[in-house]
């Protein structure tokens, strides 16, 4: 009897879009796997979107609940705005993968487990008082039962020099094959990936490509495993595209604006959770003139770019909330030098130390209100991944134009997310116009003298011949600079720093509202709610009912034309991944009484349903 007479005939089955999470212990390289196979649908040509989800520990106790490490992929042949609510497929690689993420996998989804992982002391860790695998609680799910570690050992027996342990790392590309083969997803992305990745470890480079080949193939030789999955390239705009994260696309758009002003760029920070990427992004990017400090603490690392300011460089900084308390004090010395600098927030769990690897947006009110005295400070956030970059440019045009810190407000969704990003001709970027006084000037130059249009102050920088004045935090006299306790010119100063926030309106293209232009609901969001957001009143418009969405991303100023829009309809609709900090700010800002908050706190990001069913209720309620 030959194999084919053995196996029925192979058939695929069109599919618009699935959604995939991997799921493991923190050491089983789930996040390594599923970002080969986000590269690997991205290079085919889906849309992607993606969900990293891992614990705050190094190395969390193995085979418990905390220890477990999820990454949710959201491939598709049309646009997608979210990693997708719940999987249609879950590799669960043990019994604690299995217990924190079942609840979340759709009705009827597919399991894919790993059994030999399924002991009675892993299902102990895992809290399970009997094996799933055995007591009946997985009917109604299709269910792949796999002994990948075996299957993983036999199929690298022969390599020379591997330890056992380092064999039993292998299995997650045993895991990345089945899926390959499941989706039909080719396998030379991950290939050329392992080639230069182990280039110098050959035996690891050949194990992880055997393993990965073991698992395809496995897929095509088990009789359970007969039908595969084809989904077709996406339709998007024509141009180049790479996959890319928020930390990525920052560190990518803070060398871009340098370049467009012929600057060089100085980024001094202090490693912290989620945004340390942006300063290891930065760090292999030195032939564009940048220069990396990783400082002692996060108010040295405030300190060391107001002094790169002063001296004339594009200076960014990037902190998470904890670290954005610390620099406080020195944010408002360089509010009060009115020097241009850009400071980032990667917002993560709070408060005090949190949840350092789940997302919240709770530091709004920080970034707007937390420093002493009147301190009003540009905040941009931007809304995707791919947004972040134009983000980074937009914050220093912003610095550069009203001479002040910008803040820009991400977070760690959007910070470790992927999607596919369009790569702009660099021709487009407009140049950043950066004018310094001269010694030719010296006669009529005054530090604190303002532009008529924009109540800017000259950025003359240190060493300028006939340039010399006095920095410093003290209250200072308008024109000269001088220190002075005179009410008046203190009352001066304070106006004409909020008045040249405010100006930035100006440059502020008009909001966009997508839906009707009038009706029951508009839905208001900021930041990394836009995709779950704009899904849901896609799905709300498609009932029937006479929803609209504007998303946010100028929060300080706000769109001169905001409070007109807000005007147009019954209820104003916030979901936010805090208390309802921005439905504070539009109430205090505007005196709206028909602002409705919908917040969350439980360290992930809004799902498409829970928007959804909001809007409803509340459109629902509201014609009664």
């Amino acid at each position: 009897m030959t194999d084919v007479e053995l196996n029925p005939p192979m058939t695929f089955e069109e599919i618009e879009s699935v959604i995939i999470r991997f799921a493991g212990d923190s050491g089983d390289g789930m996040q390594l796997t599923g970002t080969q196979f986000t590269d690997a649908s991205a290079a085919y040509g889906n849309d992607v979107s993606t969900f990293p989800d891992f614990p705050a520990e190094i190395r969390a106790p193995a085979g418990t609940l905390a220890g477990v490490s999820g990454f949710q992929v959201n491939l598709s042949s049309r646009d997608v705005l979210t990693p997708g609510d719940a999987p249609a497929v879950l590799v669960a690689m043990n019994p604690a993968a299995l217990a924190a993420n079942l609840k979340d996998l759709e009705p009827g989804g597919t399991l894919i487990i790993n059994t030999d992982n399924f002991n009675q002391s892993n299902l102990k860790k895992a809290h399970y008082t009997s094996n799933p695998l055995e007591d009946g609680s997985l009917d109604g799910y299709v269910v792949h039962r796999i002994p990948i570690t075996m299957l993983n050992r036999k199929a690298l027996e022969g390599i020379a020099g591997l330890s056992s342990k380092e064999i039993d790392r292998c299995q997650n590309f045993f895991a990345l094959g089945l899926a390959f083969w499941m989706y039909d997803r080719p396998m030379d992305t991950t290939t050329q990936w392992i080639d230069q990745k182990f280039g110098k470890k050959p035996a690891i480079a050949e194990a992880n490509l055997k393993a990965m080949q073991a698992g395809y193939f496995y897929g095509d030789t088990i009789e359970s495993f007969q039908t595969r999955y084809r989904i077709r390239p996406a339709k998007l705009a024509p141009g180049t595209y790479r996959k890319i994260t928020g930390n990525e696309a920052i560190a990518l758009g803070l060398v871009t604006a340098a370049q467009k002003a012929g600057k060089p760029l100085f980024f001094g920070g202090y490693p912290i959770t989620p945004a340390s990427d942006i300063l290891h992004n930065l760090a292999v990017l030195k032939q564009f003139d940048v220069r990396t400090f990783q400082a002692e603490d996060e108010i040295a690392a405030m300190g060391s770019i107001i002094g790169a300011a002063f001296g004339g460089a594009f200076a960014v900084t990037a902190s998470s909330g904890p670290g954005i308390a610390l620099k406080s004090e020195a944010m408002n010395l360089a509010l009060v030098l009115e020097l241009p600098m850009v400071i980032i927030n990667v917002q993560r769990g709070g408060p005090s130390t949190g949840m350092p690897t789940k997302v919240e947006q709770s530091d709004l009110l920080q970034v707007l209100y937390g420093r002493n005295g009147e301190s009003p400070i540009p905040v941009i956030a931007p809304a995707t991944p791919a947004e972040c970059f134009d983000a980074a440019i937009e914050a220093f045009r912003f610095a550069v134009r009203a001479m002040t810190p910008v803040v820009i407000l991400s977070d760690g969704y959007l910070a470790n997310s992927a999607e596919p990003w369009n790569i702009p001709d660099p021709d487009s970027i407009a140049p950043i116009v950066v004018e310094h006084p001269t010694s030719a000037d010296a006669e009529t130059f005054k530090p604190y003298v303002r532009d008529i249009e924009t109540l800017g102050r000259p950025w003359a920088l240190p060493g300028t011949a006939g340039l010399e004045h006095r920095i410093g935090g003290l209250s200072k006299a308008p024109v000269t600079g001088n220190v002075s306790y005179d009410p008046e010119h203190h009352w001066a100063m304070v106006n004409d720093r909020a008045e040249k926030v405010q100006r930035l309106q100006e440059v502020i293209p008009p909001q966009q509202v997508y839906g009707p232009k009038y009706g029951a609901a508009l839905v208001v969001t900021w930041g990394s709610t836009f995709g779950a957001a704009r899904s849901a009143v896609e799905r709300a418009q498609s009932a029937g009912l006479k929803v609209a969405h504007t998303h946010l991303r100028h929060l300080n100023p706000l769109p001169r034309d905001l409070e007109s829009i807000l005007d147009r309809y019954q209820t104003i609709l916030v979901p936010e991944l805090n208390m309802g900090q921005l439905a504070l700010y539009l109430r205090g800002t505007f005196g709206l009484s028909n602002i409705v908050s919908f917040p969350k706190v439980k360290g992930r990001p809004f799902t498409i349903q829970e928007i959804y069913r909001k809007i409803y209720d509340t459109v629902k309620a509201g014609s009664k």
